[in-house]
């Protein structure tokens, strides 16, 4: 039987694990595939997440202590799913090497989530206090050799060197910045894709990057979706007034984007071999990284 790492991760390989944790691979429907596939099964069974490899249990199962604690702060935010016979919320485990976990299924959206609603929410993440169980730091740029690892050599090696001494660089740079806010909870990925707005309003999904950290980093997300992903200049703007404040104000801002942009090139990467528009894009943005243009727009992947 294949391990993690032996073949690609592809929706293949997670509908093979999915079968293997007992569930019917075959009917169930995928959601998304990028460092997790995400399946719903059923009409309303729940939504269960494979991992591309086994070093993702640890995020995975952090993923779920946070959303048990949000759910206790009456955080709105996904919720973990009992799981028979399991010996923790969602089931945390693994399967043929994939860390998987179950979730319980929200209702149908009833529009598009906007940047007011994620402003919405991060104000009330950013009034938490510490949990009870202590929260990393945000590990930005800790993938970026994992990522660079994963893509081999379908990307050129002078890319994958240069994004690792920019890694370098912007991690030593980030590490002397004074913050604005004071630090604590961030949920570290903060993006309206990662907001489900149902009939009860919107609430936070994708809780894996969940740390204790610079408040600035989820707010900086926008401001890089601004420049760089084509987000309406007036989405950006409702953002702000909603939140209450503008991350471009601070001093900084340009370390945290630029930290941002080099992850965000490297996570590319892992989805280069076997995918030509993949390949294209990372080359589109290291290549604007090398050359500075901050014009260049990046292509959601």
């Amino acid at each position: 039987m294949a391990r993690a790492g032996s073949v690609p991760f592809t929706e293949e390989r997670a509908r093979q694990v999915l079968a293997h944790a007992g569930h019917r691979a075959a009917e169930a429907e995928l959601l998304a595939l990028g460092e997790n596939a995400v399946f719903a099964l059923g009409s309303d069974g729940p939504v269960v997440r494979v991992g591309r490899s086994a070093e993702l249990l640890d995020r995975m199962r952090h993923e779920v202590r946070t959303a048990v604690w949000l759910a206790e702060q009456g955080v709105p935010a996904v919720r973990p799913a009992d799981v028979p016979g399991a010996g923790e919320p969602g089931g945390a485990r693994l399967v043929d090497g994939h860390p998987v976990t179950e979730w319980l299924r929200l209702p149908p959206a009833v529009r598009p989530a906007g940047a007011g609603d994620l402003a919405i929410l991060l104000r009330s993440v950013h009034r938490l206090p510490a949990p009870p169980h202590p929260l990393p730091r945000r590990d930005l740029l800790g993938g970026v050799e994992r990522w660079l690892r994963l893509a081999g050599d379908a990307i050129d090696p002078a890319d994958a060197a240069y994004l690792r001494e920019r890694r370098d660089r912007f991690a030593a740079a980030a590490g002397t910045l004074t913050p604005r806010l004071a630090p604590g909870p961030i949920h570290g990925d903060a993006l309206p894709r990662n907001v489900h707005v149902g009939p009860d309003g919107p609430v936070l999904v994708d809780l894996e990057t969940f740390a204790d950290d610079l408040r600035e980093h989820d707010l900086v997300v926008m401001a890089l979706a601004r420049d760089r992903y084509g987000l309406p200049p007036e989405e950006y703007d409702r953002f702000t007034a909603e939140y209450g404040w503008d991350v471009r104000e601070w001093e900084g801002c340009a370390t945290l984007r630029g930290a941002r942009e080099t992850a965000g090139c490297a996570w590319v990467a892992q989805h280069a071999p076997g995918n030509p528009a993949a390949r294209a894009e990372f080359r589109r943005r290291v290549e604007s990284l090398r050359t500075g243009n901050t014009a260049v727009r990046w292509h959601p992947f």
